[in-house]
This record gives C-alpha cells, sequence and structure tokens, in this order.
C-alpha cells in the first residue's frame, strides 16, 4: 500500500470564484472529516495528489500547517472532459482502525480452450481492512475455467487481515459460450439483395 505526504494550506474562501482561483494556482480544494470532527477545508497541490490518486485506496499523511493527520480518499471529483481533478473529499483515519474500502479484482491465467467470452460481473469487491494496509487489489486464478464456471465473492482470496464485506454469494465473475452470427438462409440472401 502506498503511502504520501502532501503539505496542505487551510482555506477561508468557499465557492465557484475561490475554487476556480484555487485551481488556477494548479491547487485542488478538498475537504477532510471524519472521527465526529469539524469539516476542514483545505488545498492541495494539484500535480502531487494527481499522483498519489493513481494508487487505488492510497493512505495520504496531511501536513496542514504543522498537524499530520493519516486520511484516504472517499470522493474524487474530476472534470468531465479535461479530466483533471475539481474536489477531493478525504476520510481521517488512525492506524489500526478498520475501514471499507472497495479494492479492483484482476484476472490471471487462460480460459479453457474454446470460444469462451469472460463476464467481468463485478469488476470491485467492498472489503474491511486496516487503514495503513489496505489492498490495492485482489487476484483471482480462471486457468481452465469452461462456460457456465463462476466465481463468486467468497471464492476469491483476500490478504490476511482483510475481510469480505459484499455479499459472499455475489457471482464476480462467469463464464460465457461465444455465440456465432448465424447466416441468412438462401431464401433471406436472395430477397436483401433485390
Amino acid at each position: 500500500m502506498a503511502d504520501v505526504k502532501l503539505a496542505a494550506e487551510t482555506r477561508t474562501e468557499f465557492g465557484k470564484g475561490a475554487a476556480r482561483r484555487i485551481r488556477r494556482d494548479s491547487k485542488v480544494p478538498a475537504v477532510v472529516y471524519g472521527h465526529g470532527a469539524e469539516p476542514v477545508h483545505i488545498t492541495l497541490p494539484g500535480h502531487e495528489l494527481q499522483l498519489a490518486l493513481r494508487t487505488p485506496n492510497v493512505l495520504i499523511t496531511l501536513d496542514i500547517e504543522g498537524k499530520t493527520q493519516l486520511a484516504i480518499p472517499k470522493a474524487v471529483q474530476r472534470d468531465a472532459i479535461k479530466g483533471f481533478l475539481e474536489h477531493v473529499d478525504l476520510l481521517v483515519v488512525t492506524r489500526g482502525e478498520k475501514v471499507n474500502v472497495e479494492v479492483y479484482v484482476h484476472t490471471e491465467g487462460e480460459l479453457a480452450p474454446g470460444a469462451y467470452l469472460l463476464e467481468h460481473v463485478l469488476s470491485t469487491l467492498n472489503v474491511e481492512a486496516e487503514a495503513t494496509h489496505i489492498p490495492e487489489s485482489v487476484t483471482v486464478s480462471i486457468a481452465g475455467l469452461e462456460a457456465g464456471d463462476s466465481i463468486l465473492a467468497k471464492d476469491i482470496p483476500l490478504p490476511e487481515g482483510t475481510t469480505l464485506v459484499t455479499d459472499e454469494d455475489a457471482v464476480v465473475l462467469q463464464v460465457l459460450a461465444a455465440q456465432a452470427e448465424e447466416a441468412p438462409a438462401e431464401g433471406e440472401a436472395e430477397a436483401t439483395e433485390a
């Protein structure tokens, strides 16, 4: 799990105009909340935050004017067209605390020989893990699976200290037989040409 340290500044201006000025200075407006404390409105360095958010469930150590705070991203708002960060919500966590997060499901191996398709019914699993040991992803083998086979959430191996929150009987992956397109009958082919 990645641990990133970012310097943050508290902010007192709010609204669209203030947010635009913050973004124009290559910074991102953010809010830190949790543990029953009042939300703290901050600005974060845009480029460093963008790099940190490339890692799923990154643990961020915030230096808010000399005081350190651990947080994980809870909501990230991006511009729909240009993709730059518009706003980030960060959830305060402490070492040893359990948090619910989503982790991506990756596959390894090859399906059995034949015309099969792998359908990702769920691309992520909800899990509970210690805040400083959140897995980036989980991996499951699909080697030798055939049409009709499926992998349930309970079948996916989780790292030690991580528990499944998603319904254990939820289908995560299933294998389907590829369907060939039917060729038109002779009479139909002639009718369409005419």
